[in-house]
C-alpha cells in the first residue's frame, strides 16, 4: 500500500525508537521524507535500515531556534515543499519532583514544548501552502494519567497537548490539520532506558497501572509508526484537534 507515494514529509527524532520505525514506515508508503535527529550516527543507522533514495537526513537540535530554522528551510528546499511535520523527538530525565533542579526542568521543557512549537512554527508557512498540512505531534499518557517522578516531562507533553488543539482551531479553515498522538507502553528509545532516566530509589509499583491490559507484553515501536502513516495520508483527512492514544488500552 503506497498512501504517501507524493507526500513531502520532515519528522524529528529519526535516530531511534519510535521515529525511526514511523520513518521506515512512510518510506514504505512511498513518501519522501527528511529525518531528522540530534545524533549523526543514529540517523546513519536510520539510513543504512531504510537503504532508500527518497530518505535525506540531517542534524538538529530541535531546542535551539537557529538549528531548527535552517532544517526546515533546507527540508522545504530539498522536497519543494512539506505537507507533513511530524514532531516525535523528546527527551525524559525523571527526578523526585522536590529534588528536580531549574536546569533539569527547563532542559526538558525546553526540548519537548519549545522544540515542537519552534519545529512548528517554522513549518507552518510550507505546510499551510501545501493546502492539506497536516502536524502530528506526540503528547504521552504522561499527559493524563499520573507517570511517577517525571513531573516536567508530564508538563512538557501536557503542554504539547493543550498546543496542538490551539493550532487546530487557529488554521483549520485553511486547511491545515494538527493532531496529538498518545504512545503508552510502548518500545521506543526512551522506554527501554526508564531504568536510567529515573531516580535510583524509585518505587517501580507505582508503574504497575502502566501496564498495556492487552496480551503480549510491550510491543515495538511499529504500532504507533501505522498509526502517523494513516494521520499523513488521506485516510485521516477528517481527523483534527484531537488525540489517538496508543497505548494496549493501559489507561481504560
Amino acid at each position: 500500500m503506497e498512501r504517501l507515494t507524493d507526500r513531502r514529509i520532515l519528522i524529528t527524532g529519526a535516530g531511534s525508537g519510535i521515529a525511526r520505525a514511523t520513518t521506515l514506515r512512510l518510506l514504505a508508503e512511498g513518501a519522501r521524507v527528511v529525518a531528522a535527529d540530534i545524533s549523526a550516527a543514529a540517523l546513519n543507522e536510520t539510513a543504512e535500515l531504510a537503504g532508500n533514495d527518497r530518505l535525506t537526513v540531517s542534524t538538529v537540535d530541535i531546542s535551539s531556534e537557529d538549528s531548527v530554522n535552517s532544517l526546515v528551510s533546507e527540508a522545504a528546499a530539498e522536497l519543494g515543499g512539506l505537507d507533513a511535520l511530524i514532531n516525535a523527538a523528546a527527551i525524559l530525565r525523571g527526578a523526585h519532583t522536590h529534588e528536580c533542579s531549574l536546569e533539569l526542568w527547563n532542559r526538558v521543557i525546553g526540548t519537548n514544548l519549545t522544540g515542537t512549537f519552534l519545529m512548528t512554527r517554522a513549518a507552518l508557512p510550507y505546510l499551510l501552502e501545501s493546502g492539506r498540512g497536516v502536524v502530528v505531534n506526540f503528547s504521552s499518557t504522561a499527559a493524563f494519567f499520573a507517570h511517577p517522578f517525571m513531573a516536567a516531562y508530564s508538563a512538557s507533553k501536557g503542554g504539547i497537548f493543550s498546543f496542538t488543539h490551539s493550532i487546530a482551531s487557529e488554521y483549520g479553515k485553511r486547511g491545515l490539520r494538527a493532531v496529538n498522538v498518545v504512545p503508552g507502553g510502548i518500545s521506543s528509545g526512551i522506554t527501554d532506558n526508564i531504568g536510567h532516566l529515573v531516580p535510583e530509589d524509585t518505587d517501580w509499583d507505582l508503574f504497575l497501572k502502566l501496564t498495556p491490559a492487552l496480551p503480549g507484553g510491550i510491543p515495538g515501536p511499529e504500532k504507533v509508526a501505522g498509526v502517523v502513516a494513516m494521520l499523513v495520508s488521506d485516510d485521516g483527512s477528517f481527523i483534527t484537534g484531537t488525540e489517538i492514544r496508543v497505548d494496549g488500552g493501559a489507561h481504560q
